[in-house]
């Protein structure tokens, strides 16, 4: 028996209500992010953007940072490339300690991401499609961590090898960052022009290439450079600052977490001046230990972050735990 006229009021009252509710729902919902209201007090805060296997999130103040990785290079531990003549006994007692492989040194390949206000800057390009360090996956890593290639305003370049300016060129040749100014050394800049196998890359981005002093400060508002030489002509860690909170960025300063940290002047194949780049390795360590310094080293076990500190007489790596 179907019910009454005035019994069905109230279902029709609730159903409105109902429609109400869940149309207010789907309007906020489908609302882009960009241009989403405020949460009310006590309201839950928006949804964190998704993990990522190749994407570490951080901060550095106020500043928004990520880690971002690009590939990984893997050389074998013959004593011919980050112990240079160092006998492999010698080498695989430290590495044994440290609870590494003795066989294969794993070296990874990062960028630093940092949003400064209007600025999104990238430190280093990765390696592109070189075959050496089973690179390219900085695009990808960029795009999870919420950036396009083209939102890129600055690229900071520690140095011209390889595996750090690789990704500066797309698969055509092109500028893989179209809107970005490439920011490195003048020395540095001057030994890419000259580098014969570097001709097409620094044609490409000649236009966009801002050159500066080694060592300037305030590049742009809290990236300054400081000088790591010996590495290649105008190597350049950088400075990250907001407030008290600072980052160093140390590119080739150190390549392994364990040889380049606890045997720092043990020879690196890849230092152009090999008995500078160990001053200059030891100093950096000292400086970072003594003021207790969050570095960003990429080609350090990813995130690549944490802070030297002193033991035993020398230098340890402490990975940072967040």
């Amino acid at each position: 028996m179907p019910p009454r006229r005035h019994d069905r009021l109230p279902r029709l009252l609730l159903t409105a209500a109902m429609a109400l509710v869940l149309s207010a729902c789907d309007r906020s919902g489908s609302q882009p992010a960009a241009t989403a209201t405020a949460p009310t007090q006590g309201a839950a805060a928006p949804a964190e953007p998704a993990a990522h296997p190749d994407v570490h999130r951080f901060a550095i103040g106020a500043l928004q940072a990520a880690m971002l990785r690009d590939g990984d290079i893997r050389v074998p531990n013959d004593g011919g490339i980050v112990a240079l003549g160092q006998p492999k006994a010698e080498v695989d007692a430290l590495l044994r300690a440290a609870g590494q492989p003795l066989e294969t040194l794993h070296l990874s390949v990062q960028s630093l991401l940092v949003r400064h206000g209007d600025r999104v800057i990238l430190f280093d390009s990765g390696a592109g499609d070189a075959a050496f360090a089973d690179g390219g996956r900085l695009p990808a890593s960029l795009r999870a961590a919420g950036i396009e290639p083209a939102a890129v305003t600055d690229i900071f370049i520690s140095h011209a090898h390889g595996d750090h300016v690789g990704g500066l060129l797309d698969g055509e040749g092109q500028p893989a960052f179209a809107n970005a100014v490439v920011r490195l050394s003048a020395p540095e800049w001057a030994a890419l022009r000259a580098e014969a196998s570097q001709q097409a890359l620094a044609t490409a981005i000649a236009p966009r290439v801002q050159a500066f002093a080694p060592g300037a400060t305030d590049i742009v508002p809290g990236v300054s450079a400081v000088v790591v030489d010996g590495h290649t002509p105008g190597h350049s860690a950088y400075e990250v600052v907001d407030g008290d909170a600072r980052l160093l960025y140390i590119g080739d300063s150190a390549h392994h977490h364990v040889i380049s940290v606890q045997r720092p002047r043990w020879t690196i194949q890849f230092d152009g001046n090999a008995p500078l780049a160990e001053d200059s390795r030891e100093a950096l360590l000292a400086r970072a230990a003594d003021a207790s310094l969050l570095l960003a080293a990429p080609h350090f076990p990813f995130p690549g972050l944490g802070r030297i500190e002193r033991r035993d007489g020398g230098y340890t790596w402490v990975a940072r735990e967040d």
